[in-house]
């Protein structure tokens, strides 16, 4: 068994979740920026309509806010959702995020019930398990349609005021996404984060970056698929 590299429970801890928590900072701060820069945008544009500002609680459930947040999560989650599901049967020679070409993997294997640390639904069987095994692309699916629904939500407000403003009606969210201007909001992130599958996939057929799991070993041949 490999010698822990931490006698501190707090120092272990902390290493052993190390890249979700900083990730997760990651989030927050540019969340943080996000917020603050978008907060004095909007007041801005508010301004030059002659309507009054927001505060930076009022702006947290603005549209304005709702519709740049979720315009891009809803993206991710599409691609992470895509990705997710595609790498289950579709390969590419060469690149580490494809499975082996031709070998069976740890991953297509049934499920052993019998494992002693199998988590729960594995060990019930039944529509539990037949959720479980499928629970991540579901999950990804999910949060994508519901920052997509927000997205469509927020960008309704937005194009509402600027709509009122040039004395037109309002607009409801089904209105709005029937424009042009949400589907070019959605198609500009959706291809963006498609183009970053094909980015990884491709790249590293040729590329490494030695110390990556994203990365095959630096000294493995470009025809070497996977891991």
């Amino acid at each position: 068994m490999p010698k822990k590299p931490y006698s501190s429970p707090l120092l272990r801890w902390l290493y052993e979740n190390s890249l979700l928590l900083v990730g997760t900072v990651l989030v927050i701060a540019t969340l943080a920026g996000q917020i603050f820069t978008g907060w004095l945008d909007n007041n801005s544009d508010l301004e030059e309509m002659n309507l009054l500002p927001l505060s930076l609680g009022q702006y947290l459930t603005s549209g304005h806010f709702l519709e740049a947040t979720f315009e891009n999560w809803e993206s991710e989650f599409l691609q992470m959702a895509l990705y997710v599901v595609l790498t289950i049967w579709l390969r590419q020679r060469g690149s580490s995020e494809s499975k082996k070409l031709y070998e069976e993997e740890e991953v297509d294997k049934e499920p052993d019930p019998n494992k002693k640390d199998a988590p729960g639904p594995v060990k019930h069987g039944g529509w539990q398990l037949a959720l479980y095994r499928r629970s991540l692309s579901i999950t990804f699916f999910l949060l994508f349609i519901g920052a997509f629904w927000l997205h469509a939500t927020g960008g309704a407000e937005v194009y509402s005021i600027e709509q009122q403003h040039e004395g037109k009606p309002a607009v409801t969210t089904m209105e709005y996404m029937q424009t042009s201007r949400f589907w070019f909001e959605s198609f500009q992130n959706w291809q963006s984060e498609f183009l970053s599958i094909v980015s990884i996939v491709g790249l590293s057929i040729f590329l490494r970056q030695h110390g990556s799991p994203e990365s095959k070993p630096v000294d493995a041949s470009n025809d070497e698929t996977g891991e």
